[in-house]
């Protein structure tokens, strides 16, 4: 659908994305991810054809997009564009869900059949005759949503469109942007903040940080196996630096960090510096007292809890086991574990849930 090459942008001398390449595949929902002023809205602008890059290109549909203006709004009228704050018009509700339609010289009768339709695909049927500015911000959001699906696009480009909703208006808006790809097919390329958001709509994740794409692939692929520690951490992954591959069979190794030995699987191969990434949720806690008997977790840890941090409905808690491991569990098990600050507990970590990459760092002792 779209295939983006070696595309660079520069700004007054400064690159804002360097030797981008992608291809977004028909009917899919991708998202970019990655750290606030790394360029996920720059890039967003390009594919629309609002920007030009400064070098590279984007090929739409098997179509080079580096043509005249005249075919380049051919290729724009092909796509749809939410911003994350959403421009109204000082009219009513139909009037700014009609604009695009009226830009496009498209018969009277048609918009009065096309724009009913629209209100009633984002759930504001009754609201056609309000005027745009007095409605909540998750309302405006879906009509900007409903101004751009109104012309039928192939693609739906979404600049962080929960951004600045409330967790019932950002609900809406992620149901209908799931509904929008499975009634229409449409191919749906958003940017968010929210990693859990990507999580749960993408079926593709690409991670921009300063300007690069430097992993796309799957929801697992992005938040199990990042490609690099940098990555780990920024979708929130805990790092256990300062490893040494003592032994490797068939892909089933010993890892030492200072006294310490876990089991995982990799293939670096023995005398390898290597790093551990263990995400939170993959870390189970039990009261020391509680193990007597014998489980299938390879890597059991004695430690403390020297932190617990509530997280919605689940709470975050570090323990010292003379490195540190952090695990995300619900309230309700913290409160029928008894656990606290200081609570002697042991950590488990299967061998199959340690993400082990080189360690470029080098950094000895542990976290």
């Amino acid at each position: 659908m779209i295939r983006i090459e070696h595309l660079s942008k520069e700004f007054n001398g400064t690159k804002i994305l360097t030797d981008i390449d992608l291809d977004i595949k028909e009917g899919e929902i991708f998202t970019f991810i990655g750290p606030s002023g790394s360029g996920k809205t720059t890039l967003l602008l390009l594919i629309d054809l609002l920007d030009r890059p400064s070098s590279g290109r984007i090929i739409f549909d098997g179509q080079d997009t580096a043509v005249s203006e005249a075919k380049q709004l051919s290729i724009r009228r092909r796509m749809g564009m939410v911003f994350q704050k959403p421009a109204v018009l000082n009219a009513t509700v139909a009037e700014n869900v009609a604009f695009g339609l009226k830009f496009r010289h498209i018969p009277r009768e048609e918009i009065g059949t096309r724009v009913p339709e629209a209100l009633e695909l984002v759930g504001l049927p009754d609201l056609s005759g309000r005027r745009a500015p007095t409605l909540s911000g998750g309302e405006m959001q879906r009509v900007a949503i409903a101004r751009a699906m109104v012309t039928e696009p192939d693609v739906l480009l979404l600049d962080e469109p929960t951004a600045n909703l409330d967790p019932v208006s950002s609900d809406l808006i992620e149901d209908l942007i799931l509904r929008i790809n499975k009634k229409f097919g449409t191919t749906i390329i958003m940017s968010t903040h929210d990693m859990i958001q990507g999580q749960r709509l993408a079926d593709r994740i690409g991670v921009i940080m300063t300007g690069r794409l430097v992993q796309a692939g799957s929801s697992s692929e992005i938040f199990y196996q990042p490609a690099g520690g940098e990555i780990a951490r920024f979708v929130g992954i805990d790092a256990i630096t300062g490893g040494t591959v003592t032994e490797n069979r068939d892909g089933h190794a010993l890892i030492r960090i200072g006294g310490t030995c876990f089991e995982a699987l990799t293939i670096l191969k023995a005398g390898q510096r290597a790093a551990l990434f263990i995400r939170p949720e993959e870390v189970s806690l039990t009261p020391s007292e509680s193990s007597s008997g014998k489980s299938s977790v390879r890597n059991q840890f004695t430690g403390r809890i020297k932190k617990m941090v509530p997280s919605g409905p689940f709470v975050r808690v570090t323990v010292d086991c003379g490195f540190i491991l952090t695990s995300l569990i619900t309230r309700r098990s913290c409160t029928e574990l008894g656990f606290m600050v200081g609570t002697p507990v042991i950590a488990g970590v299967k061998a199959t849930a340690i993400h082990v990459l080189p360690d470029r760092d080098g950094t000895a002792g542990g976290q």
